[in-house]
């Protein structure tokens, strides 16, 4: 019989996926990871679901504590960068570093087996011709999670199964209540559960960094009004500035070594290009040539067309045919060729 170790969050995707995997005859194993203590869907409340849901299937449950792991590699790197300045994605890491990496060394070391499946929305293939395993977005695009996966080894898409990826969410419902999962009708987490946990990210942050006063400024440096700490604002923030002006204004640039927010209209937060850093190429070998595709620089926004110019050491330069809007210093960048994620990288500067 073949065997596979689903993570189970307590939520309706993963206890889905870990149900059709079990009609599919596969043996499962639920795996949890303890991340943090507190509510929220990563924590005590999903363990009690998960390990409910095990029940219900009949399969073993067990819980692994990585509470470490995920401090370092998430809490502390997302202070560390809201403190210079930066707008850290913590997800693209979280899924790398603290879940699928120790799930699967998990699974192979201490499960004998080296497959493993979660409840994410996205898709696997294998490209026969070119050796390389590729990832594919969800079918269900109002799902689809294949920004947060771009920086998945080969290593990593070989051992994973994603059962949901041609499924709509409405069919993961359907399955969820006909196997009468307790999460059936359990409500959608957050995208981030830091925010779930503490209620805001500026509620988890100031657990960590003390107020810091400062000027929000123009970009003459003329003194428009007061902040609290630069870790409270990100590019392309309108709302919540508290400074009044005859003309809509956003932040522009984070000046955390002098402790200034920087506002302009519009126009000043578009930028032509930026620069990539970390990056991993998915679904095809580096290039040593610029290519031709699209972007997203956020995970909900509409990819646009762009020539990625290879650099040194892990970088791209990012050539937008149209100047973006808010692009993000610590959000992620991933390239689309259609369905199929290409690479992608965190964004380092913008010009």
């Amino acid at each position: 019989m073949k065997k596979v170790v689903v993570g189970l969050s307590g939520g309706v995707d993963s206890s889905t996926a870990a149900a059709i995997l079990h009609d599919q005859g596969y043996e499962v194993i639920g795996l949890t990871l303890w991340l943090m203590k507190g509510k929220g869907q990563c924590c005590s409340e999903g363990m009690i679901d998960a390990a409910y849901i095990c029940e219900q299937l009949g399969i073993p449950h067990h819980i692994v504590d990585i509470r470490d792991v995920f401090q370092t590699h998430i809490v502390d790197y997302l202070v560390a960068g809201y403190s210079t300045g930066i707008t850290p994605l913590p997800c693209s890491q979280c899924n790398k570093t603290v879940k699928f990496g120790p799930m699967l060394q998990y699974a192979r070391e201490k499960l004998e087996c080296d497959r493993i499946a979660t409840g994410h929305y996205a898709r696997i293939q294998y490209d026969q011709a070119a050796g390389r395993y590729q990832l594919l977005r969800a079918v269900d695009r109002n799902k689809d999670q294949s920004y947060f996966l771009y920086d998945l080894s080969q290593d990593l898409l070989a051992g994973t199964v994603f059962p949901l990826g041609e499924l709509q969410k409405t069919d993961t419902r359907r399955l969820a209540t006909e196997h009468g999962l307790k999460t059936a009708d359990k409500p959608e987490s957050q995208d981030l559960c830091l925010v779930e946990s503490n209620g805001s990210m500026r509620a988890f942050l100031d657990k960590y960094l003390a107020p810091k006063k400062g000027d929000i400024v123009d970009p003459t440096g003329k003194v428009l009004g007061q902040h609290d700490g630069v870790h409270h604002y990100t590019i392309g923030q309108r709302k919540g500035l508290g400074v009044a002006a005859a003309e809509p204004l956003y932040v522009i640039e984070l000046d955390a070594v002098n402790n200034r927010v920087i506002v302009g209209d519009r126009t000043k937060a578009t930028q032509p290009e930026c620069t990539v850093g970390r990056v991993n190429w998915v679904s095809m070998p580096e290039p040593s040539t610029p290519i031709r595709t699209e972007v997203q620089i956020r995970y909900r926004s509409t990819p646009v067309p762009v020539t990625v110019i290879p650099l040194e050491n892990s970088r791209v330069r990012v050539v937008f045919d149209e100047p973006q809007f808010s692009i993000t210093p610590g959000q992620a960048a991933v390239w689309y060729d259609g369905d199929k994620v290409l690479g992608g990288g965190i964004i380092e500067q913008f010009s």
